[in-house]
């Protein structure tokens, strides 16, 4: 028997289907199972769909371990696999900076703040709570529904 390299592909023989995988002699390899998400590019619900027992198939080795179990992929030993997403830099329209997106401005650390910085923010954020507590209040007594 060969020992079988990860990464390699090599072509096997389904032997046995259960519910969340299938089981594939690899030739002078020993067997091998492939998971379910490891059939098909696409959503598999049934593997029956995808293999049938004594069918040839090309699978690659994706891991073996400490126990000597072989872990194998269809998918990923395909000739053409589907096209993957593509990554945000990829695409040109992603890549472009968004002029429309808000960004919190940089507060600068207390310690460097003058007198003058530290009461022009509390005079904001003391105006943005009023605004928010009469807006609530507002509602709650009704008095915006006219």
């Amino acid at each position: 028997m060969q020992q079988l390299e990860i990464g390699k592909i090599y072509s096997g023989k389904v032997k046995g289907i259960t519910q969340y995988g299938a089981f594939v002699d690899i030739e002078g390899g020993g067997t091998g199972m492939v998971h379910i998400s490891e059939i098909a590019n696409t959503y598999v619900s049934d593997i029956r769909e995808h293999l049938t027992e004594d069918q040839e198939v090309r699978v690659k080795v994706i891991g073996v371990n400490e126990a000597g179990k072989i872990s194998l992929s269809i998918k990923k030993a395909a000739d053409s696999p589907a096209p993957a997403r593509p990554k945000r830099s990829d695409n040109p329209q992603q890549s472009r900076p968004k002029p429309n997106i808000w960004e919190p401005k940089k507060q600068t650390p207390p310690s460097e703040m003058t007198f003058e910085d530290m009461m022009s923010r509390f005079k904001q954020s003391s105006e943005e709570r009023m605004c928010d507590l009469k807006r609530s209040t507002d509602r709650k007594n009704g008095t915006r529904r006219k």
